[in-house]
């Protein structure tokens, strides 16, 4: 693997890779206990909130629990060839689309060795294709042809967190070779704390850039397909129907990753492809986390197969019209501005650093307005499954808790870039993702919080 740019500064290697002297995510024993709950979160997802083990949440009886888990049976019941063939070919499929369909080359931001990495834009042509394939599938042999996915579904897990696994352990050993440009973050010396957060910013086979790759292909074109694969158990059970609440899942979720793919060259600023290396954190995330935990609502609906009817319909679907609109003109307000246009004439302040920061329009009103869309439309896609349980509002919980730590790490940042710039800014906009609500930031963030930060992910 390599991080290719297209020049290097002349710092030594010690200069251009500083040890890491702060920690996140509690240290090594944070570390740790993430990267073995991770996994176990993800399969106690599919457990807890399941129609084989019979309900969400199912009754509980402790000493079937212990003597499952204590059966060499029952672990093997997570591991099945088809299934894990099956997922090597959706990832080969990926890389294989990448490397063949067209798509133009753009700069990443410059990195601190004075280089650039180019990326291929076509994440949303592969996403056209791997749907024009589904839908020839479903076209010849049915919706029953994708019903494999909700048989299978704890063996797909299992497929995808031992992907993660080799992924974030190569990367990790790849990075002691010469030359390799590591993550500020990544570099504390602890194994074990570097193999999850990511020892190497940009790990490489030549320019094919891993990170950027999982971030928008496997996990989030795979998100979508297994939404279509729950609504064809439904509609398999249905005799070929389904209700408009896996109508509005589908939809909601399906337009948000079209959304993603279509605006690809936004995430080239985002932290996780600027700061963040690749390591455990992104690989568990990108590829196992993503599709089969914010699917949960979707594979809910198969079996409980609730009708909204056209009132609750509407007003779910205005919920996540507003975080849609919300989200998109506040990225796209970003965007412009840190392309060099500014079509709304929005106000700013210059800092010493000759950096403007956005003091008007949406970035006026609070910092980080995208993270309150983002918010609201989560919450769209929990409302179509009622509120008979909790499990299936998980994922607005867990990405409140996110994007708040998100939002956290990106001020700490700001302020070690901007200095007295920064408290200048703050104080022009002092709300952090919701207007008005800043108190619910600093009296909800306490240190025992910060414990749960751990499953902040993408």
């Amino acid at each position: 693997m390599s991080s290719s740019s297209v020049s290097t500064s002349p710092q030594t290697s010690s200069e251009l890779n500083p040890r890491t002297t702060h920690y996140e995510f509690l240290g090594p024993p944070g570390a740790l206990a993430i990267t073995i709950g991770v996994p176990v979160m993800t399969y106690a997802l599919y457990f807890g909130c399941s129609e084989q083990t019979g309900g969400c949440p199912p009754p509980i009886d402790t000493a079937v629990v212990v003597e499952s888990l204590t059966s060499l049976s029952w672990w093997k019941s997570l591991w099945d060839t088809q299934a894990t063939l099956l997922y090597l070919g959706w990832y080969a499929f990926t890389v294989a689309a990448w490397y063949i369909l067209p798509g133009d080359w753009v700069d990443g931001t410059t990195m601190r060795n004075g280089g650039k990495k180019k990326y291929k834009i076509n994440a949303f042509s592969t996403m056209l294709l791997a749907l024009g394939i589904t839908s020839g599938v479903l076209y010849r042999y049915g919706p029953q042809a994708l019903t494999f996915v909700y048989d299978k579904w704890v063996n797909l897990v299992t497929a995808a967190i031992l992907m993660s696994l080799v992924q974030a352990l190569g990367c990790y050993l790849a990075s002691f070779r010469e030359g390799a440009l590591l993550a500020l973050g990544g570099n504390s010396g602890n194994p074990n704390y570097d193999f999850y957060i990511g020892r190497e910013l940009n790990p490489s086979i030549g320019s094919f850039d891993l990170k950027s790759f999982n971030e928008l292909r496997p996990g989030l074109i795979l998100w979508v397909l297994i939404d279509i694969a729950m609504a064809c158990e439904q509609a398999v059970r249905r005799g070929g129907s389904i209700t408009d609440s896996m109508w509005l899942v589908l939809g909601f979720q399906s337009w948000y990753v079209f959304d993603a793919l279509y605006n690809e060259p936004a995430i080239f600023t985002t932290m996780d492809i600027t700061t963040d290396g690749f390591g455990f954190m992104l690989a568990v995330g990108d590829l196992a986390w993503v599709p089969f935990v914010y699917s949960l609502q979707a594979r809910y609906l198969v079996w409980n197969q609730i009708e909204l009817g056209p009132i609750y319909t509407a007003l779910i679907f205005g919920v996540n019209a507003l975080g849609y609109y919300i989200f998109r003109t506040a990225n796209g307000e970003k965007n412009d501005f840190r392309n060099g246009r500014n079509p709304k004439n929005l106000q700013y302040m210059q800092t010493e650093r000759g950096t403007k920061l956005l003091t008007s329009g949406w970035w006026g009103r609070c910092r980080h307005p995208n993270y309150m869309g983002d918010l609201l439309m989560a919450l769209a896609w929990s409302l179509p499954t009622g509120f008979s349980t909790p499990i299936t509002y998980f994922y607005v919980i867990y990405f409140a808790v996110l994007l708040i730590h998100r939002e956290r790490r990106d001020d700490e940042a700001c302020e070690k870039k901007y200095g007295k710039d920064w408290h200048k800014y703050k104080q022009l906009v002092p709300w952090r993702i919701i207007p008005g609500a800043i108190w619910i930031m600093d009296v909800v963030w306490t240190g025992w919080f910060d414990a749960l930060i751990g499953f902040s992910l993408l």
